[in-house]
């Protein structure tokens, strides 16, 4: 009697089925980042400008729509006409606008938080396209610009309304400054770092932030940058795509180049 060979086929399912989920939704939108901000570092400084004020007030649209919901009961409840006699009196209409302001619905909140955070961003882009870096004053700048219009569309502050832009836009700044002072005092990179500060701001800038360890790895500091080729992005484990977006980026950039500050 002949006895048969059983076979056992094993199936092997793909790479993509056996990951989880919700990191290959991590992994797409991380992708889609990077390209974006590729694309955009790529843009004159007026549509970078641009794009990134209206991603930045879209974003504190939704911040304020949502505390305007967590407040819209205090806000049916304000009146919406100032109560007799205000007008005459220009401190009590000042405190009346300011509690409107503070109680405002869904609407009224997302307007204000959509002008702070869209302009904060859109000087934030310039400032740091023009100076090379993003530091303390560049925040400062931008958080004093937001302060002025978020006074000037939520009406907040005194019946002397200059002084009340300048007051606002003064405050912003003050807290923006102490709040990055202390944000870069508990995450101050090592020593080594202030090797790599055009390098990281450029990796920034292209989306490619990941492959900045490659760079220490391979000691290719800001000093290396008008030197880089292909082979010695190769030689750092770099892949091809992200060499090409680089070596792009340097040739076009005539101060890299040259060594000098850039932008």
């Amino acid at each position: 009697m002949v006895e048969g060979k059983q076979e056992v086929l094993v199936v092997h399912a793909p790479k993509d089925l056996m990951q989880n989920p919700i990191t290959q939704l991590q992994t797409k939108f991380k992708e889609l980042e990077n390209g974006f901000k590729g694309w955009l570092a790529q843009q004159s400084l007026p549509v970078e400008a641009a794009v990134v004020t209206i991603t930045g007030a879209a974003q504190g649209a939704a911040i304020g729509g949502f505390m305007g919901t967590l407040t819209n009961d205090v806000a049916t409840s304000f009146p919406a006409a100032p109560p007799p006699g205000a007008s005459l009196n220009p401190q009590t209409m000042a405190s009346f606008q300011q509690a409107q302001a503070l109680s405002g619905g869904p609407f009224i909140q997302a307007r204000n938080f959509a002008v702070m955070t869209g302009v904060n961003a859109g000087i934030s882009c310039v400032m740091k396209r023009l100076r090379g870096k993003e530091d303390v004053q560049s925040s400062m700048v931008a958080a004093f610009g937001s302060g002025v219009m978020f006074s000037l569309v939520s009406g907040m502050g005194g019946p002397n309304q200059a002084a009340n832009v300048i007051t606002s836009g003064v405050f912003f700044a003050l807290l923006q400054g102490g709040l990055f002072k202390v944000g870069e005092k508990f995450s101050k990179p090592p020593v080594e770092d202030v090797l790599y500060n055009k390098t990281r701001f450029m990796l920034s800038s292209l989306g490619l932030e990941n492959y900045e360890k490659n760079f220490k790895k391979g000691l290719l500091s800001d000093n290396t940058l008008p030197l880089l080729t292909d082979s010695a992005l190769r030689d750092v484990s770099i892949p091809p795509g992200p060499r090409l977006i680089i070596l792009d980026h340097v040739q076009r950039n005539k101060e890299v180049k040259k060594g000098g500050r850039w932008t």
